[in-house]
């Protein structure tokens, strides 16, 4: 199967939890295989062969596996088994960088044995350095110091690796009472932050020891294709069953978000009218120590990995799975039934609301669609299934109900919108224009292919607004670049993320591979890679572009441009755009949750980068850095309420009636998309006005 696709994320969350660890007289740890004993399948072998020819033969970029992208591949493996740096002395990590022909063998010919190895070698030092902590924690508390005149730096990605092994000591050390000093900062007796933090280390610990074949393997080849570039990625089998669900926003299941906190399952949360939440026994923060298949006998789950539950759990639509579970204080133990049926993962599909604004002393109604993704179910659509989920089905429907409330204009929320499926970015804009191109793709051969809306009919003519930030990626820019091209609407918010790449998915004898195999361009022949969209008019930045973005990562494909198929349209935005910037600058002088934004924006930029955290107790509450930052938010929250006549706060977490009860709605949100929409209005009254 190859389709294009732009992103993908796993839907089960594993997160390291804190809470007491509950013991069960009856349960027994789950059994992994000892990490020294994991050995390559003749499956990894085939599939890194598979890999290697198909990156140097069928990706975009020009490919060639010489010691430059060898030493490359080994550098990112070994940024992904000591990330910071504090388990390997320089003249350790210098020594392993040295072995590229191994890496060399491992690609070409499928002999992996010296990155599992490798894994092996890294991992059991952090293994045993875990352990040490472990035991200086439990048996010599006493040896910490609280009074030191040092300060602690976690950010240690520019710094080289340690000389000896006792400035790792002293890292570990300091590491550990910087993390002792945030748990006591949270009102713990030294005793309770360090029973805290031996737990923390212990789960880690436990999460190593899960460890399986396929992880090291994907490891591996993730760091040979990242090499390349930031997008290409394999997948395990297990990995691609989970973005393929992702992509089209359902699955047979019981509609349960999950995690690991200590060795249990933890339910986090059910999805809205789902088998599970209809069925309505089970309950967030319900822990699952069994599971079991129809009237079959229970399985205990307790020590399993998570990927290993959620498989259980999953099945069939109709068929019944069975739940042992305990509320999280280890009462009200019981046996749940529950019949499998479709889950849809409505977070991640487009929604609406109308949002109402006041210009020239008229109330002004404000239609907004959130995307947050591009999805697609491809099996559904290429089965002709009559209901099968898109973007722009949804998004067509949405429209039409919100004409139906009479709105004044159409905001297409994109912020946060890493991509999707390339055609529905294609089919989206089809909505908003009677026919033409929308982007073009270049394949590793410098073919051009032209996609575009052929439909000749407009479901949406009305005054438009795209809000975009530095997370709107991909099929976000395709979308927002091509409203920009053709003058269709305003594009406002924050310069994109840069993504101009599109990637397939490839079958592999074991597993897929995502692959950059083209990139795409605006109809004006730039490209969005590195630099993406930049908005007709700029919002105060909320994110560092330094951090995240194309452009900060160190293997991104460079920007380039093809022959633009669409010439430079001077469009009524284009000309109106002076006046419009105007009268934003004037109107968010005074708009309080604007102001908001800014100063929000303001705070960002001035706390950029680190200067390292005091490891004196005494120092560190001086400081007051965490209070000082809570009042300086306190400060302009109650600026911000002082502005819109509500009641000032004592402390950031106070409930207020006077504001939306929707929590997800925040000043910030509030602040981007009226100003969005009241921008809208103002090009809806200079478009009136030139008729």
């Amino acid at each position: 199967m190859h389709t294009h696709l732009m992103r993908g994320l796993m839907i089960c969350l594993l997160t390291l939890g804190l809470s007491p660890l509950v013991s069960a007289a009856d349960s027994s740890t789950r059994q992994y295989t000892p990490l020294e004993e994991l050995q390559p399948s003749a499956a990894h072998r085939k599939a890194a062969r598979e890999i290697t020819r198909t990156m140097t033969r069928q990706h975009f970029a020009d490919v060639t596996l010489d010691k430059a992208l060898e030493e490359q591949t080994l550098q990112n493996y070994l940024k992904q088994l000591d990330h910071s740096k504090s388990l390997l002395t320089a003249k350790q990590a210098q020594a392993i960088l040295k072995n590229t022909a191994a890496i060399e063998n491992a690609l070409v010919k499928g002999d992996l044995a010296y990155p599992f190895e490798l894994f092996v070698q890294v991992t059991e030092k952090q293994m045993q350095r875990l352990e040490k902590n472990l035991d200086q924690l439990k048996n010599n508390l006493s040896d910490f110091n609280f009074e030191q005149d040092q300060r602690f730096y976690p950010d240690r990605r520019d710094m080289d690796w340690p000389q000896t092994t006792a400035e790792l000591d002293t890292y570990w050390q300091e590491r550990m009472t910087h993390e002792l000093l945030n748990l006591m900062a949270a009102k713990k007796s030294p005793e309770e932050a360090r029973d805290l933090l031996v737990r923390r280390y212990q789960n880690q610990l436990n999460r190593i020891r899960q460890t399986n074949s396929d992880d090291i393997f994907q490891g591996f080849m993730n760091a040979f294709t990242t090499s390349v570039d930031p997008h290409t990625n394999y997948f395990s089998p297990r990995r691609s069953e989970s973005f393929n669900i992702q992509m089209k926003l359902s699955l047979d299941g019981i509609g349960a978000m999950l995690q690991i906190e200590n060795e249990f399952t933890k339910v986090v949360s059910l999805v809205p009218g789902g088998p599970a939440d209809k069925q309505g026994e089970l309950k967030p923060t319900d822990q699952i120590l069994g599971v079991g298949q129809g009237t079959d006998e229970i399985e205990n789950v307790i020590g399993w990995r998570l990927d290993e539950v959620v498989d259980l759990i999953r099945g069939p639509r109709g068929s019944i799975v069975r739940l042992e579970v305990q509320a999280a204080d280890t009462t009200n133990h019981r046996i749940i039934e529950i019949e499998r049926n479709a889950v849809q993962l409505e977070d991640q599909a487009a929604s609406k609301k109308i949002i109402e604004t006041t210009l020239n002393g008229e109330t002004r109604r404000i239609g907004v669609i959130e995307i947050p993704t591009f999805y697609l179910d491809f099996e559904g659509q290429r089965t002709n299934k009559k209901d099968f989920r898109s973007t722009t089905r949804d998004v067509a429907r949405l429209i039409d109900e919100l004409e139906e409330e009479s709105i004044d204009g159409l905001v297409i929320d994109l912020r946060n919108n890493g991509g999707g499926a390339l055609q529905e970015a294609n089919s989206l804009v089809g909505l908003f224009i009677s026919r033409g191109p929308t982007v073009q793709i270049r394949d590793s051969d410098g073919r051009v292919n032209i996609l575009g809306d052929s439909g000749g009919v407009t479901h949406y003519s009305g005054p438009l607004a795209v809000v975009i930030n530095r997370l709107s990626a991909s099929a976000s820019e395709i979308f927002a670049g091509a409203i920009q091209d053709y003058g269709r609407g305003l594009v406002v918010g924050e310069q994109s993320f840069g993504k101009g790449t599109v990637q397939t998915i490839m079958d592999l004898s074991y597993g897929q591979l995502k692959i950059t195999r083209a990139k795409f361009y605006r109809v004006s022949g730039d490209s969005t890679q590195h630099r993406g969209i930049v908005p007709d008019i700029l919002f105060p930045p909320l994110f560092d572009a330094k951090e995240i973005g194309e452009s900060s990562s160190p293997n991104a494909l460079p920007w380039d441009q093809v022959k633009a198929i669409l010439p430079p349209r001077q469009s009524l935005i284009k000309s109106a755009l002076d006046k419009l910037i105007s009268s934003h600058e004037e109107r968010t002088k005074k708009d309080p949750n604007f102001l908001f934004l800014a100063e929000q924006s303001d705070w960002l930029v001035r706390h950029e980068g680190s200067t390292g955290i005091s490891l004196n107790q005494k120092q560190r509450k001086l400081e007051q850095e965490q209070e000082q930052d809570e009042q300086e938010h306190l400060a302009m929250e109650n600026r911000r309420r002082k502005g819109l006549g509500l009641p000032l706060l004592t402390k950031l977490d106070e409930e207020s009636d006077e504001e939306s009860t929707d929590k997800k709605v925040t000043p910030l949100d509030t602040a981007i998309l009226e100003e969005a929409g009241r921008i809208l209005l103002d090009f809806s009254q200079i478009q009136t006005s030139q008729r």
